[in-house]
């Protein structure tokens, strides 16, 4: 006789779950059939079926890349380290005192601080580094300014979440020590919270901004500065070969960020 634990799981599903689990599938597939039709509705398939042969006439336009056009690109690409690196440190300087009032242990109010402090954190997290840019162009008018703050308010978001959990993962023991001595609430933050997620800190900043070097490649499409702006000209005059190399400096200066942002959370982590 076979073993209950060997049976297939199916076999002990009530007539009620597998109802619900008949008509969960239905929706699925409904909703797939629907959102299929929208976008058949709003495709023109003629030009879907030429997509391969417009690829290859645009992907043959770019090579050779224009090797000389390097030079016109140092500028652009130092504006886009200075947005990443500005916009995260924007960013981080907000996320703190956020993160510490969205975490359960540390807010001064769970029913009044702390929900402010999550909306704050969905705002944020809400809406694209690159539709802040939109709107701080033309708020601020257009430039790195407005690409290092649009930056920075994405970023607000990302490491407060992962910093308030990190937070709420702490050893208490090593608070209620520290408490226990009379230490004030400060003293307790800083000597029982802020050493158990300072690795966790370094982490996700840098991380952050290895994600902050990708996404300030392209608010210079809107007018926010960096190498967005090379791309948008070279896109615009359908100077191609140009666009390949802006590329290939794209993806070198990804690499690099990525090689970085690892060694340093291997040395921190």
């Amino acid at each position: 006789m076979n073993h209950p634990s060997l049976n297939p799981q199916w076999q002990y599903r009530t007539p009620k779950q597998s109802l619900l689990r008949w008509f969960g599938w239905f929706w699925l597939v409904a909703f797939t059939v629907v959102c299929w039709q929208i976008m058949n509705e709003n495709t023109i398939w003629a030009f879907v079926s030429d997509a391969p042969q417009q690829a290859a006439d645009i992907g043959g336009r770019m090579f050779p890349p224009a090797w000389g056009y390097i030079n016109n690109l140092w500028q652009p690409l130092w504006d886009t380290l200075n947005i990443a690196t500005l916009g995260t440190l924007l960013g981080v300087l907000f996320a703190i005192p956020v993160a510490f009032m969205a975490a359960t242990n540390t807010t001064p109010s769970v029913r009044f601080i702390r929900p402010l402090a999550l909306l704050i954190i969905v705002s944020s997290r809400s809406i694209n580094s690159l539709i802040w840019a939109l709107l701080l162009v033309a708020i601020i008018g257009p430039g790195l300014l407005a690409g290092i703050v649009a930056i920075g308010l994405r970023s607000i978001g990302f490491v407060a979440k992962l910093l308030y959990e990190a937070i709420e993962e702490i050893d208490e023991k090593q608070v209620e020590a520290i408490r226990a001595t009379g230490a004030s609430g400060a003293q307790v933050i800083d000597y029982a919270v802020v050493p158990q997620i300072l690795p966790a800190f370094w982490g996700i900043s840098v991380f952050r901004w290895d994600i902050n070097i990708r996404e300030s490649t392209i608010l210079g499409l809107v007018g926010a500065g960096g190498l967005g702006i090379q791309l948008n000209a070279s896109l615009s005059t359908l100077a191609w070969n140009q666009v390949a190399m802006i590329f290939i400096v794209i993806l070198g200066t990804v690499v690099i960020s990525e090689w970085v942002s690892a060694k340093v959370r291997q040395a921190v982590l």
